[in-house]
């Protein structure tokens, strides 16, 4: 006895509740035909993962209920073949003028035009960039349903991180577990997610099917990857990251046990980590921008080593047509810049265009003469500069419809070396969740590879050599302002990413005075991160929904 088990890693459109119902007919259809009895797809596919406030309105809940109906309905030809549909499902009780809502991350098994089951969440994650107990109520009841001879039990997503639901699904009957999962792409996380579920699939003696949701939203990026393990934790099917694939995995009952037998969608080969988190900045550009609709994307393109990458990654994203790149120089910028910066426009083949700020920058000094009299210039000039840049940008966005990419990191963001409507100013932050010493490496691992064939190295190596510069005055480097990057880096991935104290940075090798500088700049420059744009998420701790830090504040650590 077999069962063939499909798993469809997409990539769906959060409220686009038709066009994500007719991908799922339509890959249903296809793995039908390839004799597929069982498809998977991942949690909350109806609605897109995650809906946010969405997930408060009635109509959108009722807007899902009838798409599930609507799949069912449209694959009732099928009589043998069963779906897994991801939703959010609820009911209002209505009290006098008051509307309670009872919500569940849910998912329904359809079969022969019915919905035949419906399973709700027990687990719901409430940390990093999970709000689910905003939205939801946990259950606790399990699903356990029979397909081809074969007793499946279905989990979602946090459900198989803890023991209870799977040992309950296990108890109920099930001899398979199916989880339907959309979570967040990290450095480092496909490792974790694998050998958690296999510590799973071993702790039940039960073979495990897990099918990941593919693709960006908004600021987080989900990486596909889905995997099935044999009882004992072994990989028996693997999917490729980062893009959209049906995959395959054959259930065969030998004696009283379910295994798992080789099929033509075998083990993806294992990627290094720059190659992921390449993928997942190119994925995240790519998918914020077609499923926003702007028809490209536009970028300041200073010579330096930020808006180098930003290039890169967009043009592999979106490809050359698409991004436009402008040169604004002031009265610091150097020659090599100028140089440097129409090297790599020539060698991604991208639209290059050169707007010099001089005669205007002189003219917001002029007007400000009067105002600044008998004060020596300083960052209020230089922050001058960047926020005609800003103001450019912006304009030619206004005029094109295309969108400002921005291109400050990490760093900068985290320590305040960066200017509100200036640099700041834009659509969307490609790489404020890189360090400035991850910038460099993977700088370096693009120009070692041509993952999307564009047939060049993109970044010149003067860019990547050079000592990192605002020139924003004469002669400046980010050094004048910050400690060495590898320093900075250092103690930010301690105390931002990992939230080791003071004292504990202190203990490791740094020294106290610079600690306490750093720490005090991620404090002060809380109101600037407040106001910059979405970016793409790819640390286990991003400045986002992942750091919720009070502006007003008077906690001092050091204190």
């Amino acid at each position: 006895m077999t069962l063939k088990i499909a798993i469809a890693q997409l990539n769906f459109v959060v409220g686009d509740l038709a066009g994500n119902a007719h991908k799922i007919v339509g890959v249903a259809r296809q793995a039908h035909a390839e004799g597929a009895r069982l498809l998977l797809t991942p949690e909350l596919s109806i609605a897109g993962y995650a809906a946010e406030d969405l997930f408060l309105r009635p109509a959108f809940t009722e807007a899902c209920d009838a798409a599930v109906h609507g799949i069912a309905a449209a694959l009732a030809d099928l009589q043998d073949m069963f779906v897994v549909v991801g939703h959010p499902h609820g009911n209002s009780l209505k009290s006098r003028s008051v509307a309670v809502q009872f919500r569940h991350n849910a998912a329904s098994v359809l079969k022969a035009g019915r919905v035949v089951a419906t399973y709700a969440k027990r687990e719901l994650p409430n940390y990093q960039v999970f709000d689910e107990r905003r939205y939801f109520t946990p259950a606790q009841d399990t699903c356990v349903f029979e397909v081809g001879g074969i007793s499946v039990g279905l989990l979602i997503c946090e459900d198989a991180w803890f023991d209870a639901p799977a040992q309950r699904a296990k108890d109920d009957g099930a001899e398979v577990l199916a989880v339907i999962n959309a979570s967040p792409y990290h450095v480092g996380k496909e490792g974790e997610r694998v050998a958690r579920m296999a510590d799973r699939a071993r702790a039940v003696n039960l073979p495990l099917v897990y099918a990941h949701l593919v693709g960006g939203q908004d600021e987080v990026v989900f990486d596909g990857a889905s995997f099935v393990l044999q009882a004992d934790g072994r990989l028996a099917v693997q999917a490729d990251s980062f893009r959209e694939q049906l995959v395959f995995a054959e259930a065969k009952r030998t004696q009283a046990a379910i295994e798992f037998v080789a099929t033509p969608s075998g083990i993806a080969a294992p990627r290094e980590a720059e190659a992921q988190l390449w993928d997942a900045l190119v994925l995240g550009v790519r998918d914020y921008i077609g499923k926003n609709g702007f028809p490209g994307a536009i970028l300041g393109l200073s010579g330096g080593i930020d808006s180098a990458l930003v290039l890169a990654i967009a043009v592999d994203a979106l490809g050359k047509d698409q991004v436009r790149a402008v040169m604004m120089p002031s009265p610091y910028t150097a020659d090599i810049s100028w140089i440097d910066a129409r090297d790599m426009a020539g060698r991604m083949g991208v639209r290059y265009d050169e707007i010099s700020i001089r005669d205007t920058f002189e003219s917001f000094k002029t007007a400000l003469a009067e105002e600044f009299q008998g004060r020596p210039e300083d960052t209020a000039e230089e922050n001058l500069q960047a926020r005609i840049r800003g103001t450019l940008l912006m304009a030619l966005s206004n005029k094109f419809g295309s969108i400002v990419l921005t291109t400050g990191n990490k760093s900068e963001m985290a320590t305040g070396y960066c200017t509100l409507y200036g640099d700041m100013a834009g659509g969307f932050a490609v790489i404020k969740d890189l360090l400035k010493t991850t910038v460099f490496a993977l700088a370096r691992w693009r120009n070692a590879h041509d993952p999307y064939g564009t047939g060049t190295e993109p970044i010149p190596e003067r860019i990547i050599t050079r000592p990192p510069s605002a020139e924003l005055r004469p002669d400046q480097t980010d050094q004048d302002s910050l400690p060495p990057y590898d320093i900075l880096d250092g103690i930010l991935a301690r105390y931002m990413q990992d939230d080791e104290g003071i004292d504990e940075i202190i203990a490791a090798g740094y020294e106290r005075a610079v600690v306490e500088r750093v720490a005090r700049l991620i404090k002060l420059n809380e109101y600037k991160r407040r106001q910059a744009p979405v970016g793409i998420r790819v640390t286990h701790r991003s400045f986002g929904k992942d750091w919720r830090y009070p502006i007003t504040s008077k906690f001092n650590e050091t204190a």
